[in-house]
């Protein structure tokens, strides 16, 4: 475990309650979550350039904060990676999941490691049902064992690695800027996550959501990816253009539950706040639900990829409310237990 002994930002695990005794007020919210609702286009989604970031800090940073603190969700551009980076990374996603369902099961991903090939395992509480989807998790210190063959997928480790690594880099960058604005050092959440450790967790997952049947079309009894909010401090989304379905409910609109489409843009990275962000910030930074619809009539129900890069507080790492809106709890226990209600029941390959 990596010490932080002059990093009095970051208390040690050991004061923190762990097991099941922590609250979860995230899954009370989320299994009310479930119904269809109507999609409603009086929200905006915020687009952030980031070009010149270091000269342009403090604008970039006002431009951030006034997004996320909106609906919890906003776009980037100016990131700096590019769209050959990102074509690549969709091309080895896409040449994982067209292998045979035998050989991905080789690298079948163990309840509770977020690393590994997962088939309609994730059953949200907001529908109770498995996500018609299946996903291949990258969390670095648990991947010995499920990386495919350069026979099976060539070239894959390599190219899914480089990703994982610059999609880090422009998650600190921007989480950099709400440190600032929440009071802390502004390298504080760089700090609470660190690649090196044993205890990283951030994730970098590839997602494949399957061809919908056109019978179920606007029948809200078929998700791509049911209602939820998300577990982490920050959400980077990369989608293919004109694969949409990707819906918010910002907090105004949840009794109505009125959700409000996300673009489906390749020139962009859709970011959202996740709830360890909102303990850590008191409520300040929303975590929002969101989901991925069923196609409806006249939408396109084949296939979609999309790629999440999910930004987590490495195990260790206390996440301490300021004012004690929350109670503490590591983010070890907190994602462990998040994922544990999240795979519970599903089916397996």
């Amino acid at each position: 475990m990596r010490q932080h002994a002059q990093d009095t930002a970051l208390p040690e695990a050991p004061h923190a309650p762990t097991g099941p005794t922590a609250s979860m007020v995230e899954l009370d919210r989320e299994s009310a979550m479930g119904g269809p609702g109507e999609e409603t286009a009086r929200r905006d989604i915020r687009r952030v350039d980031l070009t010149d970031f270091e000269e342009r800090r403090a604008e970039i940073g006002e431009q951030l904060w006034e997004a996320a603190t909106d609906i919890g969700f906003f776009q980037i551009t100016g990131h700096g990676i590019t769209p050959e980076e990102t074509d690549a990374a969709f091309a080895a996603s896409a040449a994982f999941f067209a292998l045979p369902a035998d050989v991905k099961q080789r690298y079948a991903m163990e309840p509770g490691t977020n690393a590994g090939w997962e088939h309609r395992s994730q059953v949200r509480p907001s529908v109770g049902t498995p996500d018609e989807k299946e996903s291949y998790q990258l969390t670095r210190p648990r991947m010995d064992g499920l990386w495919p063959s350069d026979e099976e997928a060539a070239g894959f480790r390599e190219t899914v690695l480089a990703f994982e690594s610059h999609c880090r880099d422009v998650a600190m960058r921007v989480l950099s800027c709400f440190a600032e604005r929440l009071g802390m050092e502004s390298d504080f959440f760089a700090r609470a996550h660190d690649p090196h450790s044993a205890g990283h967790q951030s994730t970098l997952r590839l997602l494949h959501y399957f061809e919908a049947p056109k019978a179920l079309a606007g029948a809200g009894v078929w998700w791509r990816a049911g209602a939820h909010t998300d577990f982490d401090c920050l959400t980077l989304l990369f989608q293919r253009e004109g694969q949409g379905g990707l819906q918010v409910c910002p907090g105004a609109e949840r009794d109505a539950q009125e959700w409000t489409p996300v673009p489906a843009t390749a020139d962009a990275i859709t970011c959202n706040i996740g709830d360890m962000l909102m303990r850590w910030s008191d409520d300040r930074l929303p975590s929002n639900f969101h989901r991925v619809k069923a196609p409806g009539p006249g939408d396109d129900h084949g296939a979609r990829q999309s790629i999440a890069y999910f930004a987590q507080a490495d195990r260790d790492v206390l996440i301490e409310s300021p004012r004690g809106l929350y109670p503490p709890i590591t983010a070890g226990d907190y994602i462990k237990q998040r994922i544990a209600a999240n795979f519970a029941g599903a089916p397996r390959g």
